[in-house]
């Protein structure tokens, strides 16, 4: 029961516990200083995580999208009588129904990838073994797992409109790790002890290379 206990913090952190769970693991807290310490280093990185733990919402140009498919494709039959409307209205709503289905497809893979994502920062978040290492240039932290597996958690602004946040890998050659809201990244590379992880905005879409001087700077 007691090593059940010790596996609580990450989803305490998280607000993810049941009532009963709640309560016994704020029990444990009180005489267990691992957990403590565990907890204390969850905090900043809960917060900020916080703001990435809703899925995506369907893009707003999908509705847009499967209409135009829709619309598209116009059946070739020319009707004799009221009633043979019935064969064209419903092809064009099968039609409708099989671009919705593509389109609802797209946004479930997307959904797939952002929880996948989130899981992997979870597990590394909640790893009591993580190293937590300070960010300079705005509020959160670098959470490096024992295998290099690393989550950035802080708190940007939203990038102006047209830009976006890319985060990099310097060690010492700067490799790209991807874009991110400028939340809670989990960083596609492992990330090597002495390595430096940084944050630039650049263009929407991303660049191969830094652009920018970096606004945030962590040191593994």
């Amino acid at each position: 029961m007691a090593d059940d206990l010790h596996t609580l913090s990450a989803p305490y952190a998280l607000d993810a516990l049941t009532p009963d769970e709640r309560e016994r693991f704020e029990e444990h807290l009180e005489s267990c200083e691992r957990c403590r310490t565990e907890l204390a280093g969850l905090s900043a990185a809960a917060a900020s995580l916080a703001f990435a733990v809703e899925g995506p919402a369907p893009p707003a140009s999908l509705r847009d999208a499967i209409l135009d498919a829709a619309r598209a494709e116009r059946p070739n039959v020319v009707p004799l009588r009221p009633r043979s409307l019935v064969g064209p209205i419903a092809g064009a709503v099968a039609l409708a129904a099989s671009a919705a289905a593509i389109g609802l497809g797209i946004w479930a893979a997307s959904l797939h990838h952002s929880l996948t994502q989130e899981r992997s920062a979870v597990h590394v978040l909640g790893d009591p073994a993580a190293r937590h290492v300070a960010v300079h240039g705005a509020k959160g932290e670098l959470v490096v797992a024992p295998s290099g597996t690393a989550v950035l958690a802080v708190a940007l602004p939203t990038p102006p409109q047209g830009k976006t946040y890319e985060a990099w890998i310097a060690n010492p050659q700067v490799h790209r790790a991807g874009e991110f809201d400028g939340h809670t990244f989990t960083l596609p590379l492992r990330v090597s002890r002495g390595s430096r992880v940084m944050v630039t905005v650049e263009r929407a879409g991303g660049v191969d290379a830094p652009t920018s001087k970096p606004i945030v700077v962590a040191q593994a």
